[in-house]
């Protein structure tokens, strides 16, 4: 009981100083109720941006025309590239790029220009240990969408 008025007492000092998370600084209100348009709605950067949207209180509309604003995703494209082979032609490190283009459409005129962002990570591949190696390039692509998302966000919240 005590541990608890103790959280509860340094969670009202933080709010209480305006503190606040990093990366959930408010939307402008011109992206309160934005249409979101992605090229497809099933990448890690798209599911991922649709729920960072929502956290920060966009209300996404489903008609262009309800919208306050238009967030079009035209690239969501991860690529994979092999950096160095052994001696028996085998790969043994890849790199993967992970790219993304949008755009801000307000009612009247363009908010954000053309943004391209493009995260690359590499890692050692094993045939031995094949799932883990592909396993180990879901989590990096993951992690890739996430940080992608996290300057989107940034971005976004920066416009007036």
């Amino acid at each position: 009981m005590l541990r608890a008025c103790l959280a509860g007492a340094g969670l009202l000092a933080l709010s209480a100083c305006a503190f606040r998370l990093a990366g959930s600084d408010p939307l402008p209100g011109v992206l309160a109720r934005p249409y979101l348009s992605l090229k497809d709605p099933y990448t890690d950067f798209s599911r991922e941006f649709e729920h960072q949207l929502k956290s920060a209180g966009a209300t996404l509309q489903a008609v262009r025309a309800n919208s306050t604003a238009s967030i079009e995703v035209t690239k969501d494209l991860v690529e994979q590239r092999t950096l160095s082979v052994s001696a028996t032609n085998i790969p043994t490190e890849y790199e993967l790029t992970y790219t993304i283009t949008f755009t801000v459409q307000g009612a009247d005129k363009e908010l954000l220009a053309p943004q391209t962002i493009s995260l690359a990570k590499d890692y050692s591949f094993e045939e031995n240990v094949l799932l883990a190696k592909e396993h180990e390039a879901d989590i990096l692509r993951q992690q890739m969408a996430r940080d992608l998302v996290s300057i989107v966000m940034r971005r976004l919240t920066s416009l007036k």
